[in-house]
């Protein structure tokens, strides 16, 4: 009989980022016949029905929204009040689920709001196992702080857990500093390896470029980012006056940061230089990235960084930094190129570096593309969480 587990998260299809994707590709990938899997997670789009499956995943909508919601919406009145009120709206449907049929296991998504009704649940119910993972973005110092904030309770997220899964080497680390003593095992994020590097017509290629006005000759910087602190997108918009004007940002991506660039690309006087997309479907992205140059983001802190490993898959050669999650797959001159952290000059030495070399260009290309798909492909993904997460903890 499958096995059944309960993930925790505030969002959850269509609201989707890294660690939700993973959640998707990873059950899709996991047999029913060992493991049968449930979501519960916040309704920010009240047309979204209360329930629903996806993939392999029965999804239970829980607190109030409105119709058309969308992400960048989460944390504005009255939808942000929804996240202080998850925990406890989520604990009782968990509670009357499990009575139902109950659970073998329950797990976290991410260290936040959500984790603390995985805890809360821990506490109802000692003997089910609760896996705490770790796929967050944010530096240590917005832990501790939190720590500072909440006193032992966030803490126990930790060491409360029977078993810890991170993805990179980095958030073991964060786990260790907020007290988790048990095994850990890294399973990093993955990436749909078929879909990113599908080849498309030069038509279709042409088309989108003139749609976006890339001329001959023109270089595009790209990005698939959420436009916040930790993404340092204001360090390239700030690198482009230390580059030829043939060299243009192309943002895929929205959030709260996005006014502060446009305002910043006008004072630098390279507005016709930065192109906002908002945002683009997962389905149309590899495109987007086909008719760019080198994808960057120079970030301030990583928890692992799949948007990286996305983009070397579908032939771009990356530009970021040596922070988190982000050096257990970047070895600089061979899968990517590092800058300095908050230095625009040092971003533009390096665009420079990958224009001028074009053997190291193709060089790091070639070596990315066949890192990523020999370490990062989602099968290869799914197979280690079974095996060293599910079937280890159960």
């Amino acid at each position: 009989m499958a096995k059944r587990i309960l993930f925790f998260s505030l969002t959850y299809y269509p609201f989707i980022g890294g660690a939700e994707v993973a959640i998707k590709e990873v059950t899709d990938r996991i047999s029913l016949a060992d493991y049968s899997f449930d979501m519960i997670t916040l309704r920010f789009d009240s047309a979204l029905p209360k329930f629903e499956r996806f993939g392999n995943v029965d999804i239970f909508r829980i607190g109030f929204g409105y119709p058309g919601a969308k992400i960048q919406n989460f944390n504005k009145f009255p939808l942000f009040i929804m996240k202080y009120l998850y925990p406890f709206w989520a604990l009782a449907y968990a509670v009357i689920l499990h009575r139902r049929k109950p659970y073998d296991a329950i797990s976290t998504i991410m260290t936040g709001y959500a984790s603390f009704a995985a805890l809360f649940f821990k506490f109802l119910f000692p003997k089910v196992p609760y896996i705490v993972r770790l796929d967050d973005g944010d530096p240590f110092e917005h832990y501790r702080e939190k720590a500072r904030i909440t006193g032992p309770l966030f803490k126990q997220l930790f060491t409360k857990a029977d078993f810890a899964v991170s993805t990179s080497t980095y958030l073991s680390g964060m786990a260790r500093e907020m007290g988790y003593k048990g095994e850990i095992a890294i399973v990093p994020n993955g990436v749909n390896t078929e879909h990113f590097s599908q080849v498309y017509s030069k038509e279709e290629l042409d088309a989108l470029k003139e749609k976006l006005g890339k001329k001959d000759g023109d270089i595009y910087l790209v990005t698939t980012s959420r436009l916040v602190k930790k993404n340092a997108c204001d360090d390239v918009v700030r690198a482009l006056p230390f580059l030829s004007d043939n060299v243009k940002f192309l943002i895929l991506g929205v959030g709260p940061d996005e006014g502060m660039l446009r305002e910043l690309a006008g004072n630098l006087k390279v507005v016709g230089r930065v192109i906002f997309l908002g945002q683009i479907g997962h389905a149309e992205m590899p495109k987007y990235l086909k008719i760019s140059d080198v994808y960057i983001r120079p970030s301030l802190s990583e928890g692992f960084g799949i948007v990286f490993v996305e983009a070397m898959v579908a032939g771009l050669p990356v530009i970021t930094t040596p922070v988190g999650g982000i050096t257990d797959f970047l070895i600089d001159r061979e899968t990517g190129l590092f800058c300095e952290v908050r230095n625009p000059a040092s971003i533009a030495q390096k665009v420079n570096l990958l224009i001028s070399k074009a053997s190291l260009r193709e060089h790091i290309i070639k070596e990315g593309a066949r890192m990523a798909r020999e370490r990062y492909d989602w099968n290869l993904v799914a197979k280690m969480m079974k095996e060293k997460v599910f079937d280890k903890v159960l």
